[in-house]
């Protein structure tokens, strides 16, 4: 199930906008494809990210992804407890295993991204 409270990239990255601040992370799709996860790199706090930046990479067993800045910011916060537990992406893509947090530079850029219910579709095109 795909959160509703949340923007989707074509790249498996969700952003959960609070004010001026974007939390982001890969999905439970993304996340599922990759396999276990035992390294995951983020980005510094105070990186300036443009949309679409390469923003870390996760690394499974399987494969290394990149991951991409949905929107423009200012690198505000990391999630520190992956420097540790990689895995918390695989038990909990969408909430615990989030990967960073920025000041949005630019609000209108969330337009370009797909809500819950096109992302569904989406995933739903791209299994087809």
């Amino acid at each position: 199930m795909v959160p509703n409270d949340r923007y989707y990239t074509k790249e498996h990255e969700w952003i959960k906008v609070e004010g001026e601040t974007g939390t982001i992370g890969i999905t439970d799709h993304a996340q599922k494809q990759l396999g276990d996860i035992v390294f995951v790199e983020v980005p510094e706090v105070d990186t300036e990210l443009e949309k679409g930046d390469e923003a870390g990479s996760i690394e499974s067993v399987k494969a290394v992804a990149d991951v991409f800045s949905p929107v423009s910011g200012t690198v505000t916060e990391v999630n520190e407890a992956l420097e540790d537990e990689p895995e918390l992406v695989n038990k909990d893509a969408q909430g615990e295993g989030w990967l960073f947090k920025l000041r949005l530079e630019d609000k209108s850029e969330l337009e370009g991204l797909m809500d819950a219910a096109s992302y569904e579709k989406y995933l739903e095109e791209e299994e087809g």
